[in-house]
């Protein structure tokens, strides 16, 4: 049998979202926070999405948050992801508010469900990228 596995695509890290990828190597969660409106945003942008403002600076946040939704995956015929399945992608509403997709690690398919506290963890996936994935508390 011939192995159809490849590497998984890595972020394409931009200059809007430089800091956040830097802060995820250094194991630090980073979201913009508008002075403005005084509201937090993910992802990355110029300008604040709820008001418009270009008054955004990175801070950190507490990578702690729920699972909003979520789907198992148990097919996926990608060579990236052939081998990889089940696995999950999970909508996670952060306590600060903004909403990012991402894997819920360290549960099985059937432990994950709406609303469960999660809390964000590094996963090293090349010597420049470390993606923000969350575990249950």
């Amino acid at each position: 049998m011939t192995d159809t596995s490849r590497p998984k695509p890595l972020p394409v890290v931009t200059e809007e979202s430089r800091p956040f990828w830097e802060g995820c190597k250094r194991g630090v969660f980073l979201l913009q926070y508008c002075e403005a409106c005084q509201r937090y945003q993910f992802y990355p942008r110029l300008y604040c999405m709820h008001c418009g403002a270009d008054s955004l600076r990175w801070e950190q946040a507490s990578g702690r948050g729920v699972i909003y939704s979520y789907t198992v995956i148990h097919q996926n015929k990608s060579p990236e992801f052939v081998n990889e399945t089940p696995y999950n992608v999970a909508i996670v509403q952060l306590e600060e508010g903004p909403r990012l997709m991402s894997n819920i690690v360290g549960a099985a398919p059937g432990e994950l469900r709406v609303d469960l506290p999660v809390t964000v963890v590094f996963d090293a996936v090349s010597d420049t990228i470390s993606v923000p994935r969350f575990r249950p508390i």
